[in-house]
């Protein structure tokens, strides 16, 4: 299959288009290399096997239609370009709106120009739920030994939140990013494009080169290793499903495998909920796992803050065949192992952050 990741050098797009090779099949990168780390990761592919590469800003539509038009034939394009904070969205929203919406509407355009008719992967994210302050919180005991303060849990939704509920944007990043949500879905019913859309969880696992806004498993993760400060916004009995990086790609590929079906069709994808941490459970986790007590510091609670976010994943259980299979414990080690072995990669690529 002839594979187009747009984003491809992010952490998600690299370990993706690995995959995409391991199976043999032929993968272009699309990437504007802004992020901490994407030339990092875009030579790590280049070592992994035959990769094409082309140095694009999905804002610009020109250079993109000129970049579909040189490479010809595709079968899928997996769209992971994006402004991933809610706290830069929130300094810079209309930079944040211009990568998010008005780039994925170019790639859509792009895509509607192409004459292959590829299968169109969106990334997107829980964020389109916004806050869910009607849904009902309360403190409970943890659920695994590391959450000694206990946890937050949903009172109502054992199974967490499913795709039917009410979208909500909340932030400028909620917002453009539920409008690309919403435009994917609308493409494949207007115009006949194929997609699935991907509201994703909290994703991590190696190459993510995380920082305190966005990646936090890795953040955490990499500053423990260090032997740096945690900071923690709230009490840290905040719960996130968690869903490693390997299961990620998993249900891509069974997406891919389906492609006639994918209809525009939506899936929460996260750990659900057999896969969660409290924030607190992790760092107990990172300080067992490294025998050593991790500093903490703790500050207000940030705007927007969900005191839970848990994914019913049961849709793509039953249409895509995909469950995650990689246990917190288990993706945590691999991942702090990663950090161990890659320190000096991880301290060039996050400088000043680290000091």
């Amino acid at each position: 299959m002839r594979v187009m990741i747009i984003g491809g050098a992010g952490f998600i797009g690299c370990n993706a288009a690995r995959r995409f090779l391991k199976r043999g099949d032929r993968v272009l990168i699309v990437d504007n290399l802004s992020r901490r780390g994407a030339e990092a990761n875009l030579q790590w592919l280049q070592s992994q096997g035959k990769i094409n590469f082309a140095r694009c800003d999905i804002r610009d539509f020109e250079p993109l239609c000129q970049v579909f038009d040189d490479y010809r034939g595709l079968d899928v394009v997996l769209h992971l370009a994006a402004q991933v904070a809610v706290t830069t969205s929130v300094a810079e929203p209309r930079e944040d709106f211009e990568i998010n919406a008005l780039g994925t509407f170019n790639v859509l355009e792009a895509v509607r120009g192409c004459r292959s008719d590829p299968l169109v992967l969106f990334a997107s994210t829980n964020k389109v739920y916004g806050g869910m302050e009607d849904i009902v919180v309360e403190e409970g005991p943890g659920v695994v030994p590391d959450e000694k303060e206990g946890r937050y849990r949903y009172r109502d939704l054992p199974g967490g939140i499913p795709e039917n509920r009410l979208l909500d944007f909340h932030s400028p990043y909620g917002c453009s990013k539920g409008a690309a949500d919403q435009y994917v879905r609308d493409y494949a019913r207007i115009y006949g494009i194929r997609s699935a859309v991907f509201r994703q969880s909290c994703i991590y696992g190696p190459r993510q080169f995380g920082i305190e806004d966005q990646g936090w498993v890795a953040w955490f993760t990499i500053s423990a290793v260090l032997g740096r400060k945690i900071n923690l916004y709230g009490n840290g009995k905040q719960v996130r499903d968690m869903l490693h990086i390997d299961d990620l790609i998993d249900a891509y590929l069974l997406a891919v495998g389906q492609s006639e079906e994918m209809d525009g069709r939506i899936f929460n994808i996260g750990g659900g909920p057999a896969y969660t941490r409290s924030i607190l459970g992790l760092v107990h986790q990172l300080e067992r796992q490294l025998g050593r007590e991790i500093p903490l510091e703790f500050f207000d609670w940030r705007p927007g803050d969900q005191p839970v976010y848990i994914s019913d994943i049961t849709k793509a259980e039953r249409e895509l065949g995909w469950k995650p299979k990689v246990d917190p414990e288990t993706g945590v080690a691999q991942l702090t192992q990663w950090v161990q072995e890659n320190q000096s990669l991880i301290q060039e690529q996050l400088g000043d952050l680290l000091e």
